[in-house]
């Protein structure tokens, strides 16, 4: 992989002087012979770099771009192909070894030329910050991932470099503050990996007037509690000629060598190919262990040791000063640092601090497997291209390694068992296997019943993806989106995957925005007091009595379908509802304080249909049946403009539209008695006489 040169440019004064920095940036990004995976961006001697220059020319090119178009705007397609996964920790040896060669320079930031040109119109920037290393290449796994929807820049800091921990931020502090100045609008994402994060942290806490938005990975705030305290004595009076046993020591508190060794490897293979690929993947890596003793010399590792000493007591003594949005992820299993501990106090002394917990990952988790770090800040809701998130514009379309990770490997079983059958109506009213039945093109709002949990949504999502290539984004509740009841040990849960898949909190601007863009939209009116129904409710609808969405579908001519899906009584049963739940001593107390706390949705509705209460059923699993989805006859809304004005028109549209999935819902439960393979033991026996991967037939629309 080429490399571009990492070389200083003069400096520079007035304003001709700043037009020739703008070539040089421009034309001066050159690529050499080095094999490892960067590219540069100069660096001036205050710390201010010329790259900035050269992406406020870029950002004029893409305004222009978007001109010549006539406003429409760059983006990604659902299932893009993002690079990740095929990188693996061999690439950041190799790397790390190509730059760190000292050329007596001072830090500087570069390039990844693998990040290319982002795919999205107003990219955000994000700057790396490096843990001990200093090489900057620790975010090698994600480069191309990344590069689609930032601008990434990396810091370097030379293996022989002795700039103390103030001159490093001053480096850091001078480029964001550039960056600001060249637009001040956008934020500006800093990713702090261990060493990398104290920085990050004491930046923000300077700064807090610029809106950054830090990730800190493992960040090295907690250095004074290190289970290696007792042993640094040790370190700095080892004899020079045993340095060599250095890099072997730290590699075994670094990081998890397995799930190192298992990026790349495919998810698919049979437990001896894994093994065998596992075992070739460990016996090529220890070798290059040898290689940190370059990378991280016994004399830089005593002084990056007093750095991280300087570091920690500099960030930690100014965290009551960070206003930035923060982003913590911390291993469980880090042998370096206190890291699970460390995010319990973050936690509570970062103002805006959000945790994902990976509990069986090491110190160097964004070089292990598993972890796709753009997955997890798009599934935290913290992409944005503004000071404020928009769930419409801002929303990055799932990636074919992010589907095949999801439904291919995590919803697999889940899938498996349930083996959903996906039926849509024709025009003509005929009902078809498949999808074909929905339109290709937007904008479409399909309305239904919202199943026990939402438990119909991860093979909805998945079929129109694999069917059509096609985003539905669902209106949820804004709790899901909310912070109030996450945790210090918040592992990735099931709503960061709904975020991924198109969800967005349910409002009427939401929808008119997304409605205006020829979405694909998915609404249940029944909200959660469907989706939290009580035992015996299965498959009722609790409409509210507002045909608002009928309006708002007139007035932009949207395709409505109304759909139905039954199955949940054959996969779940329900064993502590709402009602039993609330006449329990301090459970129900809880109840009512939750949805205190949480953001009121169906207030002005009265009865039963607007009880939006929050709670946790207590469920047991069945024996799995199979799941029934139905797409009916589209309702062309196009030349009904009347009823945005009719309400009593939008009113009988709105009924007809709840009968139809009540009708389809009938039909479905009548129709699958009629399916030979309904039950799971038939359906293992055919798939092991046809293969697993064949799809299971049904019975006949």
């Amino acid at each position: 992989m080429p490399v571009a040169a990492l070389h200083p440019l003069p400096a520079v004064v007035g304003g001709a002087g700043r037009r020739g920095v703008r070539r040089r940036a421009r034309f001066g990004l050159r690529a050499s012979s080095l094999d490892s995976s960067a590219a540069a961006v100069t660096t001036v001697p205050n710390g201010v770099t010329g790259a900035p220059v050269e992406r406020k020319a870029r950002v004029e090119e893409d305004a222009a771009a978007v001109k010549e178009e006539g406003g429409k705007k760059r983006g990604l397609e659902a299932l893009y192909d993002d690079g990740f996964g095929g990188v693996t920790v061999k690439d950041y040896f190799a790397a790390a070894k190509a730059v760190s060669r000292d050329d007596g320079g001072p830090p500087r930031w570069f390039s990844p030329i693998e990040c290319g040109r982002p795919a999205v119109d107003d990219a955000p920037l994000l700057l790396f910050l490096p843990g001990m290393d200093g090489v900057g290449m620790g975010l090698i796994l994600h480069h191309k991932s990344l590069g689609k929807v930032f601008e990434v820049r990396c810091l370097h800091i030379p293996v022989n470099d002795r700039t103390p921990f103030e001159g490093l931020l001053q480096t850091v502090e001078n480029t964001i503050k550039h960056e600001h100045d060249l637009s001040p609008n956008r934020p500006i994402y800093v990713v702090g990996d261990s060493f990398g994060g104290c920085l990050a942290v004491a930046v923000a806490a300077r700064n807090p007037q610029i809106d950054l938005v830090l990730i800190l990975v493992n960040p090295a705030t907690s250095f004074p509690k290190t289970p290696l305290q007792p042993i640094l004595p040790l370190l700095e009076s080892m004899p020079s000629e045993f340095h060599v046993t250095v890099p072997y020591l730290l590699s075994f508190v670094m990081g998890d060598p397995l799930k190192m060794a298992s990026v790349s490897i495919e998810n698919n293979l049979s437990p001896p190919e894994t093994l065998q690929k596992l075992s070739d993947s460990l016996t090529s890596m220890l070798p290059l262990l040898s290689e940190l003793a370059d990378i991280i010399p016994r004399d830089t590792l005593l002084w990056k040791l007093k750095l991280l000493k300087t570091g920690a007591a500099y960030a930690n003594s100014r965290l009551h000063a960070v206003k930035a949005e923060v982003l913590l992820l911390a291993s469980g299993n880090d042998n370096l640092l206190p890291s699970g501990d460390e995010a319990d106090r973050l936690f509570k002394a970062l103002k805006n601090c959000r945790v994902r917990y990976f509990k069986d990952n090491g110190h160097t988790l964004l070089l292990e497997d598993g972890v796709n770090l753009l997955s997890v800040i798009k599934g935290v809701n913290m992409y944005r291209c503004r000071r404020q998130r928009d769930f419409v514009t801002d929303y990055l379309p799932p990636t074919l390694s992010e589907f095949k990770k999801t439904f291919d490997e995590d919803h697999k079983l889940f899938h498996l068992a349930l083996s959903p059958v996906m039926m849509s109506t024709l025009k003509n009213g005929k009902i078809v296997h498949g999808l074909s039945g929905i339109p290709d093109q937007g904008p479409v709002l399909f309305v239904g019943y919202h199943a026990l949990l939402g438990i119909e949504l991860s093979p909805l999502y998945e079929e129109f993806l694999r069917q059509k290539k096609t985003i539905v984004r669902g209106m949820a509740h804004p709790i899901l989106f909310g912070t109030k009841f996450e945790s210090s040990r918040q592992e990735l849960p099931r709503v960061d995957t709904v975020s991924m898949y198109g969800g967005l909190p349910v409002t009427p601007i939401n929808m008119y925005r997304l409605f205006e863009r020829n979405e694909f939209v998915l609404l249940y009116p029944g909200g959660v007091r469907e989706a939290l129904h009580r035992k015996g409710e299965e498959y009722r609808l609790f409409w509210p009595n507002q045909p608002e969405f009928v309006r708002m579908a007139a007035r932009f001519g949207v395709t409505v379908i109304p759909f139905g899906c039954v199955g949940e009584d054959d996969v779940l049963e329900l064993v502590l509802d709402y009602n039993d739940q609330k006449n329990i001593p301090g459970l129900g107390e809880w109840i009512e304080s939750i949805n205190k706390e949480a953001e009121r949705v169906r207030d002005s509705v009265k009865g039963e249909d607007g009880n939006q209460d929050v709670y946790v059923p207590a469920l047991l699993p069945k024996v799995p049946g199979r799941f029934y989805y139905l797409f009916g006859k589209p309702i062309e809304m196009k030349g009904m403009n009347n009823l945005v004005r009719d309400r009593k028109s939008a009113n009988d549209v709105y009924l007809r539209i709840k009968s139809e999935v009540e009708e389809i819902m009938s039909y479905l439960k009548r129709k699958r008695e009629e399916d030979p393979y309904r039950s799971i033991a038939q359906r293992a026996l055919y798939q092991a006489t046809w293969g697993i991967s064949s799809q299971v037939p049904t019975f006949e629309p």
